[in-house]
């Protein structure tokens, strides 16, 4: 068992760093308070060569190992949470979906442009009615000689407003007593489609999540993944993908709240004595360095699954469970070691606290994980085979 980190990997994970640095850092903080998204970004990121990380060579990515994806994801939620989101969606929900499920003819069709940022991917599965009862969405889709007949629409979408096509699942309407689904890949550019952002969020204030709207948009038979009645089975794939990377980008932010507080507590003096010489803080300071470690050893490991080709459900809920829970413990606990300094956003340490909510919903809630994990322990939950499997790095 090696933990050491290649060569690779420092070098793409410095390359995220650095446009965290750059790219973010600069003007989140006014970006944050007006909540407004940046488009430009997208395209820096492709420029970056971020969009085509975990993607192999063949369809025009990096050629890195699933591990990469992690090491950028976590760099990224390090500067702000809005550009670990793309990463999210745009790899994780949608490249390695296709990646897992596509033909050959799909693949060289969506992923080239999708590794240099010419396009841009998003996932669409919750609804108004449906979010982690996801088998009761109400989105359907009608197989109308060569195309699906689309009607319905999904919320909460990260990059809806920016996304060039979207991953959607939707219930089949043919009329049978169980529900079946099917898998789409719907461009922005078909008859039909709309979408709108949503205001008046707690967190990622500098991200776009809205609302995507279909109204009999005709969808190409060519652009479905797997076969009909696979639409579900689809959506889970991309859980797991879209969890590995929200799991990896929460030790991001516990990250920036150590690194954060590290430098407040030997700052800021009480006394004449810097508080980082209090017991009390030092006790913060030290669960934020262990779940810094344990979140990363839990994501590695999945990242390690993903290359040799083993199924990493139980893992992947796992560390996206844990990493999440102990993102929001360390952001509160970097609030408290700044004092009144962490209740007003001169200090990122207020974002970081705010972003961090969200990250225990998104990708199933705390509460659906922790019935996952008692599950499994208990018998109730068992995997079966995967129809697909994620190709293995073969770097």
């Amino acid at each position: 068992m090696d933990f050491a980190l290649t060569q690779e990997h420092e070098l793409i994970r410095e390359t995220a760093r650095r446009f965290g640095e750059q790219e973010v850092l600069p003007n989140i903080q006014e970006r944050d308070r007006e909540a407004r998204a940046d488009r430009g970004i997208l395209d820096k990121m492709g420029e970056a060569g971020l969009l085509g990380v975990a993607i192999p060579e063949a369809y025009g990515g990096s050629g890195t190992d699933y591990i990469s994806l992690g090491l950028v994801c976590e760099e990224l939620e390090a500067a702000d949470t809005s550009v670990r989101v793309v990463m999210s969606v745009h790899s994780g929900l949608h490249c390695l979906t296709i990646l897992q499920w596509a033909t050959e003819e799909q693949k060289q069709r969506w992923l080239p442009d999708l590794a240099s940022g010419k396009a841009v991917g998003a996932f669409g599965l919750t609804e108004p009615e449906a979010g982690s009862d996801a088998i009761n969405i109400r989105t359907t889709a009608r197989l109308d000689g060569d195309h699906y007949l689309l009607n319905g629409e999904k919320t909460w979408i990260s990059l809806a407003d920016y996304a060039d096509q979207f991953l959607v699942i939707a219930k089949l309407d043919d009329g049978a007593d169980k529900p079946r689904h099917v898998a789409l890949i719907v461009p922005r550019t078909l008859e039909g489609f709309s979408s709108r952002p949503l205001h008046g969020k707690l967190g990622v204030r500098a991200g776009n999540t809205g609302q995507i709207f279909f109204d009999d948009v005709r969808v190409p038979l060519e652009n479905r993944l797997g076969e009909e009645g696979d639409g579900f089975k689809v959506a889970m794939s991309a859980l797991d993908h879209g969890r590995y990377t929200v799991a990896a980008g929460a030790v991001g932010i516990v990250t920036a709240c150590l690194d954060a507080s590290t430098k407040y507590a030997n700052e800021r003096k009480v006394a004449g004595e810097a508080i980082g010489k209090k017991q009390l803080v030092q006790q913060m300071i030290a669960k934020m360095v262990a779940s810094r470690d344990i979140g990363r050893l839990l994501y590695y490991q999945v990242g390690w699954m993903k290359n040799v080709g083993q199924r990493h459900t139980r893992e992947v809920s796992m560390a996206k469970w844990i990493t999440c829970q102990n993102a929001f413990e360390a952001a509160d606990m970097a609030v408290e070691i700044h004092g009144a300094y962490g209740f007003i956003d001169e200090f990122p340490v207020e974002r970081h606290f705010r972003n961090s909510r969200g990250a225990k919903i998104y990708e199933g809630t705390h509460e659906i994980h922790t019935l996952i994990q008692a599950e499994y322990e208990l018998g109730y939950r068992a995997d079966k085979p995967l129809k697909m499997t994620l190709p293995k790095y073969e770097g």
